[in-house]
């Protein structure tokens, strides 16, 4: 049985992280919101099951802390029992401050796991001279990540991936790789071995960082990816940025025709048989009747 959460009954207000007056906006009906959105995106797409075990992938950036913050906040009155076990993958970047995580996630009283690769040495290896290393960073921690689910497990992988991420991806595949592909909201790995969810489907990235300002996560910047020049996502970022300002909706509607696809208006033969499409012959001389 899947998990239908829905519910709207918020936790006790925690004194130590205190609303800042300056923000123009309420915790408390942003909170509904992300749980909301978080919780249709688990009924929608199946994503959390009674009995799930799963691992919860901490970056130490502002959309893994809510994704985490969220998913405990509905774990309290969600209708079917799972676990949420936090995992981060410590990557030797120069100036990473080893103690931040450890110490947040001590707090919360869940079990979680500290992994420690130095894959920073391999990617700046592997990466030729001029190219990004996202490419290499990502399939390095992809297969860490695997493995560490398999060694304690998780029946699931959750990720923080949310609404932008989810439309930047689809245009990045359109104008720089010539496909129609996004982020899925779940997918089962390719060894068959693990299943991926990305809870904050339908979460817009304004307010998780609202969220995580709010919530004082301790954020650890990541020196591979941030600091790179003419990150082509980065570019695509910007042009939804400025959609947003302009027209406001926008950027939602592209990740909602996303679940409205109408392969025969589209030219993937794979998808739809246009080599085999003909008229109604059985219905040839009926037309011809009515049109005398």
């Amino acid at each position: 049985m899947s998990a239908q959460i829905h519910d709207s009954r918020m936790p006790a207000a925690d004194p130590s992280r205190a609303e800042n007056p300056k923000h123009p906006y309420q915790p408390n009906k942003l909170l509904r919101r992300l749980r909301s959105q978080v919780g249709k995106a688990i009924a929608d797409f199946n994503l959390v099951e009674d009995g799930d075990r799963i691992m919860v992938c901490l970056s130490g950036g502002k959309d893994s802390y809510a994704l985490l913050d969220v998913l405990q906040n509905l774990q309290r009155a969600a209708p079917v029992s799972f676990e949420l076990i936090p995992v981060h993958l410590d990557q030797k970047q120069p100036g990473y401050p080893p103690q931040v995580l450890p110490d947040y996630l001590e707090g919360l009283g869940l079990p979680y796991h500290i992994l420690q690769e130095d894959t920073f040495s391999r990617v700046q290896a592997l990466t030729p001279e001029g190219k990004t290393t996202c490419a290499v960073c990502s399939r390095l921690r992809r297969g860490i990540l695997y493995a560490c689910a398999r060694r304690i497990g998780a029946t699931k992988i959750a990720l923080g991936h949310h609404l932008d991420d989810v439309v930047e991806t689809l245009f990045l595949n359109m104008f720089f790789g010539g496909r129609l592909k996004a982020m899925p909201p779940k997918l089962k790995s390719d060894d068959g071995q693990n299943i991926v969810i990305r809870p904050l489907f339908y979460c817009r990235e304004r307010d998780l960082a609202r969220w995580a300002t709010h919530r004082r996560f301790p954020i650890i910047p990541c020196n591979l990816c941030g600091s790179q020049e003419n990150l082509q996502r980065q570019v695509i970022k910007e042009m939804l940025q400025r959609w947003d300002r302009e027209t406001p909706g926008r950027v939602r509607n592209v990740a909602r025709s996303l679940s409205r696809v109408v392969p025969s208006h589209l030219s993937d033969g794979e998808l739809f048989d246009f080599v085999g499409l003909n008229r109604d012959e059985e219905l040839l001389p009926l037309l011809d009747v009515s049109s005398r």
